[in-house]
């Protein structure tokens, strides 16, 4: 593999990462909203995909980010009768957001991202050490 590959590779990678933690972020914003009716639904939390496709131009598998997939488990009850989006019960449905495992899932994106900016500057540096090396 070429420097311009590994660092077309790093960005594909990056781009992938941010798109995850754009999801991740709404995520956290609309971990407190409620449906302003007692028949709506809350916000539904939303899983990042990637797909991976050859590139043939490069000559490698390069990632892409996919479309996000609403997260299906159940919404959490929180007994509120005075609000106004209680049900006949007194139940109000919150979304099915957990902040604590969307702190993680951001980390890993965090991380992930880091070790592609690792990479492409590395590919930048071995590829200004070859130009210094063609000038002798």
């Amino acid at each position: 593999m070429d420097l311009a590959t590994s660092m077309a590779l790093a960005a594909d990678g990056m781009r992938a990462q941010t798109s995850r933690m754009r999801v991740i972020t709404e995520n956290i914003a609309n971990a407190g909203s409620t449906s302003p009716t007692p028949e709506g639904l809350p916000y539904r939390r939303k899983i990042a995909t990637m797909r991976s496709e050859f590139d043939r131009t490069l000559e490698a598998t390069t990632v892409e980010p996919g479309n996000p997939v609403p997260d299906n488990s159940d919404f959490q009850l929180k007994y509120d009768p005075g609000n106004p989006a209680a049900d006949k019960s007194g139940y109000i449905k919150l979304p099915n957001v957990n902040p604590l495992i969307e702190v993680m899932d951001m980390r890993e994106a965090q991380r992930a991202y880091e070790a592609d900016i690792t990479a492409m500057e590395s590919s930048k540096a071995m590829l200004a050490r070859t130009i210094d090396l063609l000038k002798r």
